[in-house]
């Protein structure tokens, strides 16, 4: 049986008369997209024209939340109280959902972004403040988790569907998480040495750390940052050198059924 994979990209990040990424560019390269929900990024135009657009490409629809961070871009790490964070996760969903409404389509699954991903990655409790929003908005959106995390963990005992995630256009630390954007060469931006990575990581099942470490790794899910003005050629590459491999192409839905 042949392997099968979803690409997804973080997508609808701009903001009032400012673009950010190309997302017209991006859609039809991708099976899922994470909308920004208007916290870390995104307003209701944006979020309008995306699923719009994304529904007509076929790409299925996943809500984007994070910290109420605009200025920060949803990359600066903020405490919060687990039920405070609960909520803020609830409301974006929500957002997502009703301006999905309007293009006659659904959201089929929730990533968090930036900071809030990376601490709860981390955090059991912000793990499974997340799962709970999610499942109190509509039990059947899935989680989708970076691979190994204390996301994937809160998903399973939450009884949600969990799509485990790895990342086109980044490096690993050798616990499996990601490595610091302070850190130079954090992420990938030569679509090449990117395709070769994730064909890797997809016929393997394994991420290999910046040190070297080979962790065995179920993937569901492949994503590319739609901010990095890289994104398109690197999206690319990693699509042509999955499809070369002779691995299907799904969305996050497909992926899971």
């Amino acid at each position: 049986m042949a392997r099968k994979v979803n690409l997804n990209a973080d997508m609808g990040e701009g903001f009032g008369a400012y673009d950010i990424g190309n997302d017209l560019a991006l859609l039809p390269i991708i099976g899922s997209a994470n909308v920004a929900c208007g916290f870390h990024a995104g307003d209701p135009n944006v979020m309008h024209r995306l699923v719009t657009q994304a529904k007509e490409h076929g790409v299925s629809i996943g809500a984007h939340p994070g910290f109420n961070d605009l200025w920060g871009f949803g990359r600066r790490r903020i405490d919060m109280k687990p039920r405070d964070l609960e909520l803020m996760v609830a409301y974006q969903i929500g957002a997502l959902q009703a301006i999905a409404a309007y293009a006659g389509t659904k959201v089929t699954h929730v990533k968090p972004h930036g900071a809030l991903n990376n601490m709860a990655a981390e955090i059991p409790d912000y793990a499974l403040a997340i799962g709970r929003a999610i499942k109190t908005v509509d039990a059947s959106l899935i989680y989708v988790a970076l691979a190994g995390s204390e996301m994937d963990k809160a998903g399973e005992s939450l009884s949600l569907r969990v799509a485990r995630e790895a990342f086109v256009d980044r490096l690993y630390d050798d616990d499996g998480n990601l490595t610091s954007r302070k850190i130079e060469g954090s992420v990938i931006k030569d679509p090449q040495v990117a395709a070769e990575r994730v064909v890797r990581m997809v016929l393997e099942q394994e991420i290999v750390s910046r040190n070297g470490k080979r962790l065995p790794t179920r993937i569901d899910s492949l994503c590319v940052h739609g901010d990095e003005p890289t994104a398109v050629a690197v999206a690319k590459a990693a699509r042509d050198g999955l499809l070369a491999a002779g691995v299907q192409l799904v969305t996050i839905p497909e992926m899971l059924a």
